[in-house]
């Protein structure tokens, strides 16, 4: 089984239709997909609907979860809360938030609003975090993400560990932008063991945190 819960697609800066992301998905044996393009506050309701459309088309026909969902990218930390609301309520299954990567100039604070905040789900490829980070995301229930995203990855050993000493749950994501960048799970493995988790760790975070991750949208959204 193979789940991913932060891709992209053209309706930002990713090159491929919703449908067709998901269709290379399920050639790479995926159990479910999440869409989760860059919005805030000047392209969240055309994104949200344009993915709601080709899941449910997507779902309708193949077997897979497709999730309809968004990453909140380089919002002011103050926003965060109000913004997250928002795409809940216009249709976004699953909010994840573009977290303080080495990568990109993301502003302080991003990190600890997003694991302060019920409405999001994933903290994407967060960086160097600390223990106050990690202890929030433990107590509010905020994912932690392993990137296997060039740049972004850089931060996954920090991650694991403050994870690992904090309790926190733990997602391999692609972050993909390029169909070559779909995961298999050779490469979800890999990621995952490069961030220096042991087996029962690796198999939390690419199995039973995924499954958990599921039941939460489905216990929201009333999805199967």
């Amino acid at each position: 089984m193979l789940f991913d819960f932060h891709t992209h697609t053209f309706l930002t800066d990713g090159v491929l239709l919703p449908i067709e992301l998901i269709r290379r998905a399920i050639a790479n044996g995926y159990s479910a997909i999440a869409l989760t393009d860059h919005v805030s506050a000047s392209n969240y309701e055309s994104v949200i609907d344009a993915l709601v459309a080709d899941c449910r088309l997507a779902e309708k026909y193949w077997e897979i979860r497709a999730i309809a969902g968004v990453e909140l990218t380089h919002v002011p930390p103050e926003v965060v809360p109000e913004m997250a609301r928002e795409m809940r309520a216009r249709g976004a299954e699953l909010v994840v938030l573009h977290g303080e990567t080495p990568a990109e100039p993301v502003a302080p604070g991003t990190n600890l609003a997003g694991v302060s905040c019920p409405e999001v789900d994933i903290l994407a490829h967060p960086g160097a975090i600390d223990a106050e980070i990690a202890s929030l995301a433990a107590q509010n229930g905020v994912f932690l993400e392993l990137s296997a995203h060039v740049g972004h990855c850089l931060g996954n050993g920090s991650v694991a560990r403050m994870a690992r000493e904090a309790g926190a749950r733990l997602l391999v994501d692609s972050d993909a932008h390029l169909p070559e960048e779909v995961l298999t799970e050779e490469v979800a493995r890999r990621v995952a063991a490069g961030a220096g988790l042991d087996e029962e760790e690796q198999k939390q975070a690419l199995l039973s945190n995924p499954e958990e991750l599921l039941r939460r949208i489905a216990e929201r959204t009333g999805g199967g």
